[in-house]
């Protein structure tokens, strides 16, 4: 007695040996790993973005990437060996690189969200890189001469390590800082009584954060965040100053995309101001603000923007692009390495560089105290004393001894105090 397989049986073992056969195949491993990392391309921008953005928001870091992936998977069986080999790895580095948000916010605060193909992007980016590894080694060639054999080898291997230092690893950094921010609230250590507050931006998005309430009608905004920027609270709220505290977009308990370099950030600023005219112990004539690092960046930006910031304390800033590394004279090295790192932070923000720090200080109308370590970052010096002579309005400066990058209050904690609130004093007094 014979058995005949029904026809839907026979189709669908057809259909699974030529799954497997393309699964046992060179091209049908890098395209189903091309797959998965342009699933989390597509999740993080436009599935699933960050609370107060759209898909819209997302239409270059989401569509260039993107992009690429298809070209890759569409010509990837029509190239050599070698070329082959290149995208794999390449696409390989950029599946890892992006799951490392996922791997961030998953043990800061669990998974949630497109952290799950952000995880699955991280081995389908390793077999991308074992696949580029593997062709590499079998397309080597064994048929020259020795000597030229092991120099070609030296000499890919030289090349290889100047592209990782002057293109991938830059594009690493762009991606963590514009991806991976504080995902928890600090505990407070404020020495005053606070409140949780929230506002709104001009871009619709809803920034938390603490304030303190202002015993003289002043009021000041310690900028960035609510983890650095509370030394300096507690300082000010000891003087009876107002002080605002908050998470930056993107970070805490604030909605936005991040970016740790601060394009744009002057917008948090705004709004930050817009809420403390609102409140009944401040005056609205006597707000100010102290920015560290790139919040002082930001401080400059916003004051530059608005003359509602009667006074600011910028303490750390340097840079925040390319033109900002021109204009501070920074070497060549510098200039490469910010220059990618910006080409690659416009494509993951959907956002241009912004100003040059140097064009925006003449266009503030307040006080402005440039602070900066002694031994603070290299380019600190040089950009604050360029600040320190552009400003045309009342301006102090100050290079504080045996200070790190925004160390000032660690290393000269009386003379930090008497400056800062000196300063304050002075251009947030009542008026007449």
């Amino acid at each position: 007695m014979s058995t005949v397989a029904h026809p839907s049986v026979t189709s669908r073992r057809a259909a699974a040996t030529r799954v497997t056969a393309v699964l046992r195949s060179e091209t049908g491993l890098a395209r189903l790993a091309l797959v998965v990392v342009s699933l989390h391309v597509v999740d993080d921008n436009f599935l699933q973005p960050n609370a107060g953005t759209s898909a819209r928001d997302h239409l270059v870091s989401g569509l260039v990437p993107l992009a690429l992936l298809a070209l890759a998977g569409a010509f990837y069986p029509r190239l050599r060996a070698g070329a082959r080999a290149t995208i794999a790895l390449l696409a390989g580095y950029f599946g890892v690189l992006v799951g490392t948000e996922a791997i961030h916010y998953t043990s800061e605060v669990g998974a949630s969200g497109d952290d799950f193909t952000g995880l699955l992007s991280i081995p389908a980016g390793l077999l991308l890189i074992g696949l580029g590894a593997v062709t590499l080694w079998r397309s080597r060639r064994t048929d020259d001469r020795l000597w030229w054999r092991y120099l070609r080898r030296l000499l890919v291997l030289a090349v290889t390590l100047v592209v990782a230092a002057v293109v991938l690893f830059p594009v690493a950094i762009s991606y963590v800082v514009t991806h991976a921010a504080r995902a928890k609230v600090p505990v407070a250590d404020l020495g005053a009584p606070y409140e949780d507050v929230q506002f709104a931006t001009a871009d619709g998005l809803r920034l938390k954060g603490w304030y303190i309430r202002s015993h003289n009608g002043a009021a000041v905004i310690s900028f960035p965040g609510r983890a650095s920027s509370q030394k300096r609270a507690k300082l000010l709220a000891r003087h009876g100053y107002g002080v605002l505290l908050f998470d930056r977009r993107g970070e805490g308990e604030s909605e936005g995309d991040p970016n740790a370099f601060g394009w744009r950030g002057a917008r948090d600023i705004h709004a930050a101001v817009a809420f403390l005219q609102r409140q009944a112990d401040v005056d609205p004539e006597r707000i100010g603000g102290i920015g560290l690092s790139v919040g002082g960046e930001m401080m400059i930006e916003a004051a530059a923007e608005s003359p509602e910031l009667k006074a600011i304390v910028s303490e750390g800033a340097s840079s925040r692009s390319v033109r900002d590394e021109i204009a501070n004279g920074s070497d060549w090295q510098e200039v490469l390495a910010t220059g990618v790192v910006g080409g690659a932070t416009a494509v993951f923000t959907n956002n241009l560089p912004p100003r040059t720090l140097q064009s925006l200080v003449p266009q503030i109308s307040g006080a402005t105290f440039f602070v900066y370590g002694e031994h603070g970052q290299p380019a600190e010096r040089p950009a604050n004393r360029a600040f320190y002579a552009a400003a045309r309005g009342h301006k102090e400066i100050w290079e504080v001894p045996d200070s790190g990058h925004i160390g000032g209050t660690e290393a000269r904690p009386v003379e930090y105090e008497r400056r800062v609130t000196k300063f304050f004093d002075r251009w947030l007094r009542p008026r007449r």
